[in-house]
């Protein structure tokens, strides 16, 4: 991100997104990572989900301002990234692929000035998906807008808009989705900067069903290697981890689920490990 700029509209709100969902995880997941004498890296995955097992093997490549990623899972599909970072100052060309659906290819451009961000991307298909994202302001105001039209039927499939302020400590966002039919208003408060102790909350109301979803969380840094995080929903679903780096960019993730409202039913453990050299 350029240095006092806006950022992608992706960034609106991700901080409060970060804090209330990031790195919860309800399934086994175990990751390692190795490196080739040439500078490839090979990230080997497995996820066990119920009695459903999936992995993956990603080999990352990066020679100059040019990164490769190549991922082969289970299902036999092969999905290739290709991005070249900053061939113009500011900009960003990313290529991407997945075999065998020939409609997955996309190309995608993504600028970041001072007071603006853009992204914009086109499917490589006789009638693509083009995407558009702007937002212009700086990193303490910023205004945006996301939307997608389909070539094929000639409609949009995604129309976004949203706001955020920020502070030293507080980040304010309202972000309207779904074409207008959800309206997301989240916070994010860094308490206690040298223990990385922060809270969030984030509201949404979805107009078609009269709903409303409250999520508040916290988290806090036991120690330089330890931190641990909770949150809870207006509907009793609470959840709670703890996330330790037991040696550089190695890190094991324990996180559970309790339904307060049902509290006759198990409780859901989902358990993470990332190995890196």
């Amino acid at each position: 991100m350029v240095k006092g700029g806006p950022g992608l509209y992706t960034d609106i709100g991700k901080k409060a997104r970060d804090l209330l969902y990031k790195d919860y995880q309800g399934d086994h997941k175990f990751t390692i990572t190795t490196y080739s004498p040439t500078g490839v890296a090979i990230t080997s995955s497995g996820t066990k989900k119920g009695d459903l097992f999936l992995a993956d093997v990603n080999t990352q490549l990066k020679r100059n301002n040019v990164t490769t990623d190549i991922k082969v899972d289970t299902g036999s599909n092969l999905s290739t990234t290709i991005v070249v970072d900053e061939p113009a100052p500011g900009l960003k060309a990313i290529f991407s692929f997945k075999v065998p659906d020939q409609r997955s290819g996309k190309l995608e451009l993504q600028y970041l000035h001072d007071y603006a961000g853009i992204a914009t991307s086109i499917g490589l298909t006789a009638n693509p998906i083009v995407n558009f994202s702007g937002v212009l302001g700086t990193n303490l105001a910023a205004i945006g807008t996301d939307v997608s039209f389909d070539t094929k039927t000639g409609n949009f499939t995604k129309c976004n808009a949203g706001i955020s302020f920020s502070n030293a400590d507080l980040i304010a966002a309202l972000t309207l989705n779904d074409k207008g039919d959800a309206l997301t208003a989240s916070y994010y408060h860094t308490m206690k900067p040298l223990t990385n102790t922060a809270v969030g909350a984030e509201v949404k109301h979805t107009f078609s069903t009269n709903e409303n979803t409250i999520t508040v969380g916290t988290q806090h840094a036991l120690d330089p290697l330890t931190t641990v995080k909770a949150r809870i929903d207006n509907f009793g679903k609470a959840n709670a981890l703890i996330q330790h780096e037991w040696r550089p960019k190695s890190v094991f993730t324990i996180s559970g689920e309790v339904d307060t409202k049902a509290v006759d039913k198990s409780a859901k453990f989902g358990l993470a490990l990332a190995l890196k050299p």
